[in-house]
């Protein structure tokens, strides 16, 4: 162990202990920099160069550790050369000896500096971040270029000006974020840029209020965030992932998401997709989940509510399975209510099945200051065509319960479309409008009608009173 006081740091959180740090690095001998309690300053960016470093450990004294960053960049940069994959026969024999799983651990990093950041990786193979506290710094950790095997357990990242955990032009594979908090981070929790990633879990986590409203900074409301975003519109692939588990929530923001996929091009709506979302509870967003150009996504088992616009919103997406979710709003809130929904638009070949979906019981926003909405019902599906929606329970819809237009290959079948309401409000429980052929709808329950053109087939439904 590399105790860092024997090489001249002071931490007093006031001499400048950049240099000791390094004179510790290079001379220390071991790998394993150990930071006793203290307050360490650090005024340029420390690099480990890993191929000179070998294995290499940070370790800061269960957390008493605090290092304050006075200069742009991140404090500490971790550089390798693995250019291979996770497979072993990959790997050149000087990167498993020198290079695999630098591991930060029990230290806290805060910015002083406006463009200060957390953590950097690049190139580096098994990267293991394990009660790290990072808040304050512009980018709380940078992933890019090409890493394997990364690990991010039991850490705070908390109130950056910029994005939580980032995935920058990273070619990435096989990647744990676990039991973290990621909170108040102005340009989103965990977002992914530009970039090829595969077998990515985020699983457990409590990721929330990642936007502009802890910042006072009004000129930036409605810089698109999310508390998970996914962009593929300038390039990469991001596939083979998991959302399970987490609490994810947040303030409203204009143009905000909970959870936000965005693909490529229409003809390669595949590169954003392959993605298991379940059991997660999210809420209190302009739109919750919002999915563009997507492909391949299950949802299942989470309680989605308070959406400002949608709970759910799908563009030009196909082979989506939204199974078995609640769908509806905070009754803490009592008259206090968000008119919400779910929205399909240009979607194929995808299934709903199992949903409960309830309104709010007074038809309309009824929180102070929100944005109205013009909303058809409470599931919408335009132009959509090869749908499947079986065994939905739509509960006080306004002004429809499901509102369909220009749709064709659509099934509707055992479905249950009630105004329990003293005074209903529910227009019809099924409007459908526009063009299309070969839909039906069957075997369903509606108490307030339904409206449909002549290409949609009716069987054995149980209409009215």
């Amino acid at each position: 162990m590399t105790n860092i006081r024997d090489f001249g740091a002071m931490g007093d959180g006031l001499s400048d202990d950049t240099a000791s740090i390094e004179h510790a690095l290079n001379d220390g001998g071991d790998g394993l920099l150990e930071f006793p309690r203290g307050n360490y300053r650090v005024t340029r960016t420390i690099s480990f160069d890993m191929t000179k470093t070998g294995r290499l450990a940070i370790h800061g004294s269960g957390g008493t550790a605090k290092l304050f960053m006075h200069a742009a960049g991140p404090v500490f940069e971790f550089v390798g050369q693995h250019g291979g994959s996770a497979d072993p026969t990959s790997f050149k024999p000087e990167v498993w000896q020198s290079e695999r799983m630098p591991s930060i651990s029990q230290i806290e990093i805060e910015g002083k500096h406006p463009e200060a950041d957390g953590l950097r990786f690049r190139g580096i193979m098994q990267p293991t971040l394990t009660g790290v506290l990072i808040r304050k710094v512009r980018n709380a950790v940078h992933i890019t270029q090409r890493c394997r095997n990364v690990l991010i357990s039991h850490c705070h990242v908390y109130h950056n000006t910029g994005i939580g955990v980032w995935l920058d032009n990273v070619n990435l594979h096989q990647t744990n974020i676990v039991g973290c908090h990621i909170s108040y981070n102005r340009l989103g929790g965990i977002r992914i840029d530009n970039s090829e990633i595969r077998n990515l879990q985020i699983t457990g986590n409590d990721i929330e209020y990642n936007n502009f409203r802890a910042f006072n900074m009004p000129e930036v409301a409605d810089v698109p965030t999310a508390e998970i975003y996914i962009d593929c519109s300038k390039g990469g692939t991001v596939r083979e992932g998991t959302i399970a588990s987490n609490t994810i929530q947040a303030t409203y923001s204009p143009n905000g998401a909970n959870i936000r996929f965005i693909g490529g091009a229409s003809e390669h709506s595949h590169l954003a997709g392959m993605w298991c979302i379940i059991g997660n509870l999210i809420g209190s967003q302009a739109t919750n989940v919002h999915l563009t150009l997507a492909r391949g996504i299950t949802f299942e088992g989470n309680y989605v509510y308070s959406g400002h616009h949608r709970n759910l919103l799908a563009e030009q997406c196909q082979n989506l399975v939204i199974g078995a979710n609640c769908f509806g709003h905070n009754p803490d809130y009592k008259d206090k209510e968000l008119c919400t929904g779910i929205r399909l638009v240009d979607c194929k070949n995808c299934t709903l099945t199992g949903l409960q979906i309830q309104d709010a019981q007074a038809g309309q926003h009824t929180v102070e200051g929100v944005v109205p909405i013009q909303r058809q019902g409470l599931i919408e599906l335009v132009r959509c065509r090869q749908m499947t929606l079986t065994g939905l329970q739509v509960l006080e819809g306004s002004p429809f319960g499901l509102y369909a237009e220009d749709c064709s290959e659509t099934m509707i079948t055992g479905c249950l479309f009630v105004d329990t309401r003293d005074q209903k409000q529910t227009q019809a429980s099924v409007k459908w409008t526009g063009s299309g052929k070969s839909n039906s709808i069957a075997h369903c329950r509606a108490n307030s009608g339904i409206q449909v053109p002549e290409h949609v087939k009716l069987n054995d439904n149980l209409v009215g009173e």
